[in-house]
């Protein structure tokens, strides 16, 4: 597996503006399975406020919340995607966003970096933050 250094991202000052901003999160990739980061980080989520959208590929609901296929079948805005999906897929993601043309912030969680996605979404007009932790940063900055 070849790793990349995420040469697209955002600063401490641009993550804090994000937290007080975004309202809705769509979460692709958000297992049902507790010990999954991705079900950690989004019960995070909720629990500080933010409404979560779960975007899986199975279940009706998870944390209480509906189940979306992908991020074309929400019917409603959302303000960032917290990616939870390989980097590979990154490029379909940024696509379905500018698609959207909604989202304002594309985050790749710790561990995922897709430079040239990023670098798409950014020229899109989305904040870009990558190989970091919504949760973490969140209890660290807010």
């Amino acid at each position: 597996m070849e790793c990349e250094f995420p040469t697209v991202n955002s600063n401490p000052d641009e993550i804090r503006e994000i937290f007080e901003n975004v309202k809705t999160i769509a979460v692709l990739g958000l297992s049902p399975d507790e010990t999954k980061a991705s079900h950690r980080v989004a019960k995070y989520l909720k629990e500080v406020g933010y409404k979560i959208v779960p975007v899986y590929p199975k279940e009706e609901t998870i944390l209480g919340e509906k189940v979306y296929r992908s991020l074309a079948e929400i019917p409603f805005e959302v303000d960032m995607v917290d990616i939870f999906r390989k980097p590979a897929a990154f490029d379909a993601i940024a696509d379905a966003c500018i698609e959207r043309g909604d989202i304002k912030v594309f985050w790749g969680q710790q561990g995922l970096v897709n430079n040239a996605a990023a670098e798409k979404a950014r020229n899109a007009g989305m904040t870009v933050v990558q190989n970091l932790c919504a949760m973490v940063e969140h209890r660290h900055l807010m």
